[in-house]
Formats: structure tokens, sequence, C-alpha cells
């Protein structure tokens, strides 16, 4: 019999994906809610989340929907969205 902790693989420090961490400067609709300074994607989420909960935009009913206010429904395109549509339409007003 061997011993299992011997067998084990070592685990190796993630490192950071760098298309993740590339700055990019974000669209005039975007800018109005993060600031127009360029940012890393990882970056623009996050300052989105403070303007979300700065503003008590997220659905009282059902914390994964936000509701958008005038310069959100800008960069979302509609009313109401959930929170895994995030990512993917800050990423539609990054360049």
């Amino acid at each position: 019999m061997e011993n299992t902790e011997t067998t084990k693989k070592t685990k190796t420090a993630r490192k950071p994906n760098a298309a993740f961490m590339k700055t990019m400067t974000p669209s005039a609709d975007l800018a109005a809610v993060i600031g127009n300074n360029p940012v890393a994607r990882t970056e623009a989420v996050k300052l989105m989340w403070d303007y979300i909960k700065a503003n008590n935009l997220q659905n009282p009913n059902n914390k994964r929907n936000i509701l958008a206010d005038n310069k959100l429904s800008k960069v979302f395109g509609k009313n109401e969205v959930t929170m895994f549509e995030l990512t993917g339409l800050i990423g539609k007003h990054l360049n």
C-alpha cells in the first residue's frame, strides 16, 4: 500500500489571465457610470457593482437581478438584467 500523502500532486499558484488584466477604455455610456479612465475588465465589474450598491439598484425581491436607472439602461439596453449577464454586457462597452 502506498501512502496517499506522498502521491498527491502539489498545487501551483494560479497565474492571473492576462486578458482580464489588460486595461481597456470604456464607452461613453459605461464611462458615465464607472468613469472614463482605462480599467481592466475585472476592475470595471467591481466599479459597476460599487455603483449598483451605492444606488440601491438590486431588485429587492430577487437580489440576483439589477434594476437599471437612466445611466445603466444605456449600458444594459433593457430595464433589468441578471448578475450573470452583467459581465457580458460590460464587455461590449470596453475597447
